[in-house]
C-alpha cells in the first residue's frame, strides 16, 4: 500500500469532471475536495483501509473521530441509528449547510471511524461539488481537513497542497472556502442535546429550532468529535491573544472566523515569530473565534 507519490505532484482537477477523483475513491484512494468550511480529505466511510490512510497521511492520532459527510438523508439512514425527531429538526433546518449531528452508528461504520465509540457525526455539505462527488461515489465519506495535524485549516486549495502535495494522487479545485471554520458539532445521544464544537451555526440558532436547551461540552470524558482534544488550528508561529489595545508589542490582527485560518499560513510564510491577536468585543462574541483561537494558542487542549 503506497500513500506517498515521490515522483509526482497531486494532480489538480477541476470540478465539471469528478470522474478521476470518483474512480480513486472507490480505488480505496484518498482524494482532496472542497467543501464550504474547509477543505476535506475524504475517503469512503465503509472501505476501513482507504480510512487508515487518513490518518497517515494528516499525521493524525487514531483517538480523534471523523465526520461523515453524506448528499441525503437517505445516507444518514444507512450509517446512523434511532433517528429521532430532535434530529430531522435540524437537518431540515440546517441541512445542506456546516452542521454535524452526532447519533448512535450502524454496525457497519467501521470502529476506527468513530474512534471506537458507538457513534457517528454526520453533516451534508451545501458546496455542490462536495455533494456530487459524495452522489458519484454512491456512499458517504469521511473526511477531515485536509492539511497536515494541528496546522491551520485550509480554506483554499493551495493551503492543502502546502502541506499535503505528493501525498495525495487527486485534488479537486473547487475555489475559497465560503464559512471558512469547522462545522457545529451537536451530540444527540444523551438526555439534553450538547453543543461539542462551536461553529457558525450557533448555539442559540439550535436551541431556537429544538426548542429546548442546549448544554455545553462536559469537562472531561471520551473524546466525541473533532477538535475536542489536542492542540489545534496552530501555526508555527506563537500565538498570543489580547484582549486589551495596551497589551500590543507590535503587528497585529483583528481576527473574523472566515479569514482566520488564512491569516494564520500567511504570517508562518512570512516567518513571523510571535502572531498578536487583538480580539475586540465583536470577536469576544464569536463562540466559534474564540475556540479556535484558545486551541491555536495553546489556553484550551
Amino acid at each position: 500500500m503506497s500513500l506517498h507519490y515521490s515522483s509526482m505532484k497531486t494532480e489538480i482537477l477541476q470540478s465539471l469532471d469528478l470522474s478521476k477523483a470518483i474512480g480513486a475513491l472507490k480505488n480505496g484512494e484518498p482524494v482532496i475536495f472542497p467543501t464550504e468550511t474547509v477543505y476535506g480529505l475524504g475517503a469512503i466511510i465503509f472501505d476501513e483501509e482507504a480510512v487508515k490512510k487518513i490518518f497517515t497521511i494528516k499525521g493524525r492520532p487514531q483517538d480523534n473521530p471523523l465526520i461523515a459527510h453524506i448528499s441525503s438523508l437517505e445516507d444518514a439512514k444507512r450509517i446512523g441509528e434511532g433517528l429521532n425527531d430532535l434530529f430531522y429538526k435540524l437537518a431540515d433546518a440546517f441541512w445542506p449547510g456546516p452542521l454535524s449531528i452526532i447519533v448512535k452508528k450502524k454496525p457497519e461504520v467501521p470502529a476506527l471511524v468513530s474512534a471506537g465509540h458507538p457513534t457517528i457525526a454526520i453533516r451534508m455539505p451545501s458546496h455542490k461539488v462536495a455533494r456530487s462527488l459524495i452522489e458519484g461515489v454512491g456512499a458517504p465519506l469521511v473526511a477531515p481537513s485536509a492539511n497536515i495535524s494541528g496546522k491551520p485549516s485550509p480554506t483554499c486549495l493551495s493551503d492543502s497542497l502546502e502541506d499535503l502535495d505528493g501525498k495525495v494522487r487527486y485534488a479537486i479545485d473547487g475555489g475559497s472556502c465560503e464559512v471558512g471554520i469547522e462545522s457545529t458539532v451537536i451530540s444527540l445521544v444523551s438526555e439534553s442535546p450538547i453543543l461539542l464544537r462551536p461553529g457558525s451555526v450557533t448555539k442559540e440558532a439550535l436551541e431556537k429550532v429544538l426548542g429546548k436547551k442546549v448544554d455545553n461540552p462536559p469537562q472531561s470524558g471520551p473524546i466525541l468529535s473533532p477538535g475536542m482534544k489536542y492542540r489545534h488550528y496552530a501555526p508555527k508561529a506563537k500565538v498570543r491573544i489580547c484582549f486589551k489595545k495596551e497589551e500590543l508589542k507590535g503587528p497585529f490582527f483583528i481576527p473574523r472566523a472566515k479569514t482566520l485560518y488564512a491569516m494564520l499560513r500567511d504570517a508562518d510564510r512570512q516567518n513571523v515569530q510571535e502572531i498578536q491577536i487583538y480580539c475586540d468585543d465583536e470577536a469576544q462574541k464569536d463562540a466559534a473565534l474564540m475556540n479556535r483561537l484558545l486551541r491555536a494558542s495553546g489556553q484550551i487542549h
